[in-house]
């Protein structure tokens, strides 16, 4: 087992044994545990009360984050002529058609979010196999399938995330940075907590959010309690 270097441990020490804290003071603590030099991501996990292998329990949502993600997020839009320029204007990095699903099957995915249309799909569809494991597979669900590319694109570079539950029953995401304010990271925190919860499943039965944890890159996790979180 390796040995816990010097920041590690002033990480661990701060934290209390046992003790479950509320959003707010959890967000500050995150700020006073993370010592990385470059700006990691503000993570969180939670742990749901459902069966992932039923399909109407498979938790899959999107939040917009009310104070952004924090980082730069590159978006290719697959679309017709007609719908370039309007994509083009709301901030797309990428746009076109035919080159970059070509360019796609020869292994290009140097991109965070594809948005395409419904019409296009037909085109877009056997990329599954390249864009599905990676996570960039467009979908209806997610907003990325849309006849407004233009507005999918604005909403994508103002915050707005998409997420999914794994095997496990666990959704796991980034809030945003540790260069934001404690207050932004729990703002965050809680808009995503607040979406977790409308999305509960009719025949999810039991405890629905059974632990969250927030974290940074590199940092122990910080347990919430889920008693102190506003519905």
């Amino acid at each position: 087992m390796s040995k816990l270097t010097k920041n590690q441990k002033l990480a661990k020490e701060k934290i209390e044994a046992g003790k479950s804290y509320t959003l707010a003071e959890a967000a500050a603590l995150l700020k006073e545990i993370t010592f990385t030099k470059f700006d990691s991501s503000a993570d969180i996990d939670v742990r749901l009360g459902v069966d992932p292998r039923k399909a109407d329990q498979n938790v899959r949502g999107v939040v917009s984050l009310p104070h952004g993600t924090g980082k730069q997020v590159r978006v290719l839009v697959l679309c017709g002529p007609e719908a370039e320029a309007a994509a083009k204007e709301a901030g797309a990095d990428y746009v076109g058609l035919d080159e970059y699903i070509e360019k796609i099957k020869g292994g290009w995915t140097d991109v965070d979010v594809i948005i395409t249309q419904p019409q296009t799909m037909g085109k877009v569809g056997p990329l599954g196999r390249v864009l599905g494991p990676r996570g960039l597979m467009p979908n209806p669900k997610s907003g990325t399938v849309t006849p407004d590319v233009a507005k999918a694109v604005k909403e994508v570079k103002q915050g707005k995330i998409d997420f999914k539950v794994d095997k496990k029953g666990i959704v796991h995401t980034s809030i945003g940075k540790m260069s934001f304010a404690p207050e932004q990271i729990k703002e965050n925190a809680q808009a995503f907590i607040n979406t977790l919860i409308k999305l509960k499943p009719n025949t999810a039965k039991g405890t629905y959010i059974k632990s969250i944890y927030l974290s940074s890159t590199m940092s122990p996790g910080i347990k919430i309690d889920t008693k102190s979180i506003d519905a």
